[in-house]
């Protein structure tokens, strides 16, 4: 098995997965703290690190049909979120390739 790359992210208060603490997005990255995720409260993010994804399924979200992949935790493999991959609404588009990162998944330190 080989070496996990873990990247760092700058700064005094970071998100971090809340089971092994490794770095998953920067405040500067929420779009939105608006969303609901599978377990209450979640963010939108432009961006996210050490995750991996799970693959392509279409899925009815409270604003419609999309195509999301789950998101997983690259170190400890929890399940975080997931990413738009396609929105079928056309007022939905702009959160193609974003993230839902659900709070409840998550520390910030």
């Amino acid at each position: 098995m080989g070496l996990l790359f873990v990247e760092s992210l700058p700064g005094p208060k970071v998100f971090k997965c809340k089971y092994c603490r490794v770095d998953s997005a920067s405040p500067a990255a929420i779009v939105s703290k608006e969303f609901r995720g599978r377990h209450g409260r979640a963010y939108l993010f432009d961006s996210v690190v050490n995750v991996s994804f799970g693959p392509n399924e279409d899925r009815r979200l409270m604003t419609g049909m999309h195509t999301v992949n789950d998101i997983y935790c690259s170190r400890c493999q929890r399940l975080l979120g997931w990413r738009y991959e396609k929105a079928y609404e056309e007022d939905q588009k702009f959160k193609e390739g974003k993230y839902i990162l659900e709070k409840n998944m998550m520390l910030k330190e």
